[in-house]
C-alpha cells in the first residue's frame, strides 16, 4: 500500500515499451510481430533484463505516434545529433567526434625536401580546395580551450573549412600587402 501511495515511478525503458504497447493496444506477441522480433525479446525489454537498441526504440515510438528529444540537464537546451556532412580527412574518414578542428591553411605534406615543393603543394591544395585541418589530442589543452571559448556544437562542413582557409589567405595578404594571382 505504501508503494501505491508514493505515486508514479520512473519506468525507464521498460515502462516506455509498455506505454508504446498500451498506445498501440497490442500484446507482447503483437508488438513483436510488428517490429520483427520474438515475443520473449519484448518480454525481456519490459522486465529490464535487456534493452532495445536506440533505432528500435525510435521505430517503436514512430509506430505509436510519439517523438523524443534530448535536452542538456544543466541548461535545458535541446541537443541535436551531429550532422552527417561534417568535415572528413583526405582519406574520407570522419574526424573523431570528441576533438575540435582547426584550419591552419592549405594542405602541405610533411617531410618535403625544399620550400619550392611546399609552394607547389600549397597552390595545388588551394586549387583542389583541400585545407589543412588539425586537431589537438591533449585533453588538458582541449579543456582549457573550451573553458574560454565553449564547446563547439559540431564539426564544420568541408565548405566551411575551405572558407576558413580562404579567409586565412586574405588575412595573410592584408598583413603583408601582397596580392596573390588568381
Amino acid at each position: 500500500m505504501e508503494a501505491y501511495l508514493l505515486g508514479p515511478f520512473d519506468g525507464g525503458t521498460p515502462g516506455l515499451v509498455r506505454r508504446v504497447r498500451r498506445i498501440l493496444d497490442v500484446s507482447q506477441r503483437g508488438l513483436a510481430a510488428l517490429i520483427g522480433v520474438s515475443q520473449s525479446v519484448v518480454a525481456r525489454w519490459e522486465t529490464g533484463r535487456t534493452s532495445p537498441r536506440v533505432s528500435v526504440m525510435q521505430q517503436l515510438m514512430r509506430l505509436a505516434g510519439l517523438g523524443s528529444t534530448v535536452h542538456d540537464t544543466e541548461t535545458g537546451a535541446e541537443v541535436e545529433p551531429m550532422r552527417d556532412d561534417g568535415a572528413r580527412d583526405r582519406g574520407g574518414r570522419r574526424y573523431p567526434a570528441h576533438v575540435d578542428l582547426t584550419v591552419t591553411g592549405w594542405h602541405v605534406p610533411r617531410g618535403l625536401d625544399c620550400t619550392v615543393d611546399a609552394g607547389r603543394w600549397r597552390r595545388r591544395s588551394r586549387e583542389r580546395l583541400e585545407p589543412a585541418v588539425r586537431y589537438d589530442t591533449s585533453v588538458y589543452r582541449r579543456r582549457r580551450w573550451r573553458l574560454v571559448f565553449g564547446t563547439p556544437i559540431d564539426h564544420p562542413a568541408h565548405h566551411q573549412h575551405v572558407a576558413e582557409a580562404q579567409h586565412l589567405d586574405e588575412e595573410w595578404d592584408e598583413r603583408f600587402g601582397r596580392r596573390r594571382a588568381a
